[in-house]
């Protein structure tokens, strides 16, 4: 075995090492049944929804909160257009909803727009005011049950439960079918398994529930990082709290479909892994360290794999490089490149079918995509290599991204069924 092989199987049994406990949550679904809840109380919820320039979408977002099971009087949305220079106000004023207006150039972000809408909520009403606060993307659209469903979740206890991400547009190309695939894959053998072997889940962007013992620990929302979805939870769960999942709430949210936008978008996570990392690493080591298993697992999802993952592709392409300048056979110094780019293809492949065949009947496009978009999901995950090394020196602000697909659930769902 040359000195280029040595280095890649070291590096993929550390890989192995750090992350076989997620193979292993593949099967928990299957083998663990959930526990039943306990009883239901009506509890009073605000939802917090941060919006720029997105005229376009809000509206269905708005009629699926009106259109919602759970009793209206319990509810109260608030929106902040956040530096719009378009109609996003006066849409949402239309639709019976608190609506404030934001303009900060310097300080721009969803965490920025959130602490502006629980300043408003702090001086205007209270923090305890409603038991719980829902945040979610201009974009999304709720199924009728959404809220019914997380409030079962919150009367079991939990003081952060998050839901399942679902797409509108999983079908449009290799791109949104990459992203929506994998928040598939995260919310079914990710949270869904971490909730019932009784660990800690993770937000992931929107869509997520909070009580309002959070909002009074933290006099509103004190997350600002690129990724302050990831810091919130990792914030919570250094410090002691356990963050709840609820698999039949579900909601769609707008992916991107032009690579460049993708990759702006997916430098900006990349980023903000790095970020947390920085800012909570040595917290989630210790924590792990003492057996905390949700601060290891946090600390898995923020670092090693891309870290891994670059390491070893630099690796491979300075030796395909060495051997051309030596003329050695290119096929000699191709072979461990070439194993390397198989073993994550397939490794991607196989989590990307499992993910589709479980969830085929809610992935709502044509069966013909459902298998193509199979195949180049790898081939997303794989763009996160140059996505994510380049953010190790690039400087990254926050930008926004366009949403376009004014869909309702009817929508989503008709495209299940060309």
């Amino acid at each position: 075995m040359g000195l280029i092989e040595t280095i890649n199987l070291i590096i993929g049994i550390v890989f192995f090492a750090c992350y076989s406990y997620q193979f292993f949550f593949i099967i928990i679904p299957f083998v663990i049944k959930p526990k039943p809840h306990k009883e239901i109380k009506y509890h009073k919820y605000a939802i917090l929804i941060p919006a720029r320039n997105e005229e376009l979408v809000i509206k269905q977002l708005l009629d699926s909160i009106s259109e919602q099971t759970y009793p209206q009087d319990l509810i109260t949305t608030f929106v902040v257009a956040d530096n719009c220079n378009d109609n996003t106000a006066s849409v949402a004023r239309g639709k019976n909803v608190v609506v404030l207006e934001r303009e900060n150039k310097e300080f721009r972000g969803k965490g920025y727009a959130l602490n502006y809408l629980f300043e408003y909520i702090k001086t205007t009403y209270s923090y305890n005011e409603f038991d719980g606060y829902f945040v979610f993307d201009a974009d999304n659209v709720l199924e009728k049950n959404y809220i019914e469903e997380m409030n079962k979740g919150f009367s079991d206890g939990y003081k952060i439960l998050t839901s399942y991400r679902n797409s509108k547009n999983y079908g449009d190309n290799w791109v949104s079918a990459g992203y929506a695939l994998w928040f598939l894959r995260e919310a079914k053998y990710l949270n869904y398994s971490r909730f019932l072997l009784n660990t800690s889940c993770a937000i992931s962007g929107t869509g997520f529930l909070f009580s309002k013992e959070i909002v009074v620990k933290n006099d509103g929302w004190k997350y600002y990082l690129l990724t302050e979805d990831i810091e919130f939870t990792v914030s919570n769960v250094i410090n002691g709290e356990k963050i709840g999942y609820c698999g039949k709430a579900i909601f769609y949210d707008e992916q991107p479909t032009k690579f460049r936008q993708s990759w702006k978008q997916r430098m900006r996570w990349a980023r903000g892994y790095l970020q947390v990392y920085r800012k909570y690493g040595w917290a989630m080591i210790k924590g792990a360290l003492k057996g905390n298993f949700s601060c290891y697992d946090m600390s898995m999802t923020t670092m090693p794999a891309i870290v891994l993952t670059i390491i070893c592709f630099i690796t491979n392409i300075v030796n395909l490089i060495i051997g051309i300048v030596l003329k050695t056979p290119i096929w000699l110094s191709l072979k461990p490149f070439l194993d390397v780019f198989i073993s994550i293809y397939l490794t991607m492949f196989i989590l990307g079918a499992i993910t589709i065949i479980s969830e085929w009947k809610k992935i709502h496009t044509s069966t013909f995509r459902k298998i193509l978009f199979g195949f180049t999901f790898p081939i997303f995950m794989m763009t996160y290599i140059p996505i994510s090394f380049v953010a190790l020196f690039k400087k990254v602000r926050w930008e926004q991204i366009e949403h376009r697909k004014a869909m309702t659930l009817i929508d989503i769902k008709k495209k299940g069924k060309k």
